[in-house]
Order: C-alpha cells, then sequence, then structure tokens
C-alpha cells in the first residue's frame, strides 16, 4: 500500500516538474514543426533571407535587426574573451586560468552585446521569434517543404 502511494507521489510530482518547465519553454513549441520533422528543411543563403526581409513589411524589418543584433553579440563575445583572457594572462600567466577566463569572458560578452543591441534597435519592442518562425515558413512553401 505504501508503494503505491509512493507512486502516485512521485508521478504527480514528475507530472508537476514536466509542466512548470513546458510552460517556461513554451516558445519552443512555435519551432516543432521545423524540428521534429522526417526530413529536414533545405540549407538557405543570405540572399534568401533579403528576398523575405524585402518580401514581408511587418516581419522582414524585425528579422532584419535580429540579423543586425548577432553582430552586436558577436563583437562583445570576441571583446570579452580577449579582454579577460588578457588580464587572467597578465596577473597570473596561468594557462587553464586564461583558457577559462577566455571562455567566460566569451559568454558575458556575447549577453552583454545582447542587450547593448536589444536596447540600441529596439528588440523589447518587438518578437523576434515571430519573425523567425515566419521566415522558415515563408522558407517551407518557397522549397516545397509543406
Amino acid at each position: 500500500m505504501a508503494d503505491n502511494a509512493q507512486g502516485s507521489s512521485s508521478q504527480s510530482y514528475w507530472e508537476g516538474y514536466k509542466e512548470f518547465w513546458s510552460e517556461r519553454f513554451s516558445f519552443l513549441g512555435n519551432y516543432s514543426k521545423f524540428i521534429k520533422r522526417d526530413k529536414p528543411i533545405p540549407s538557405w543563403s543570405s540572399s534568401d533571407v533579403e528576398e523575405f526581409m524585402a518580401s514581408d513589411p511587418v516581419h522582414g524589418p524585425v528579422l532584419r535587426s535580429a540579423r543586425e543584433a548577432v553582430q552586436f553579440g558577436l563583437t562583445g563575445s570576441a571583446l570579452g574573451a580577449l579582454f579577460t583572457a588578457g588580464y587572467a594572462w597578465k596577473y597570473s600567466r596561468s594557462l587553464h586560468g586564461a583558457g577559462l577566463s577566455f571562455l567566460a569572458g566569451g559568454i558575458f560578452g556575447w549577453t552583454f552585446g545582447h542587450e547593448i543591441a536589444n536596447h540600441a534597435l529596439q528588440l523589447y519592442r518587438v518578437d523576434t521569434l515571430a519573425a523567425e518562425v515566419k521566415f522558415l515558413e515563408w522558407w517551407n512553401k518557397k522549397t516545397g517543404g509543406y
């Protein structure tokens, strides 16, 4: 009898845990039809993305801004990685410390660069995930993926 109560208790705990995290990651549901496929989506080029941006007056500018934000992130990542690794090497002369500083600085730099882009390009006002999903839907239609 106690095992049955223990099993139902752990099962209800697991269901609550799954529900909690599925609410937190509900935005991933937008991508499920593109990820869980038998045949993968064909690759696209920059000219295809430019064509979508020119053809969609609503989501095109949002996607353009999101692509520009990546440059902020890459710049921040490079600067953060190099400066933190440089400081670590200058003061410790430890290869593993400089390597870890390089990795951490890259992650922190990417985060700060992306936040700067969010404010500079005002991405907090638009839904960039919706623009990416619209592009994937457009690409699927164009390549005959439906």
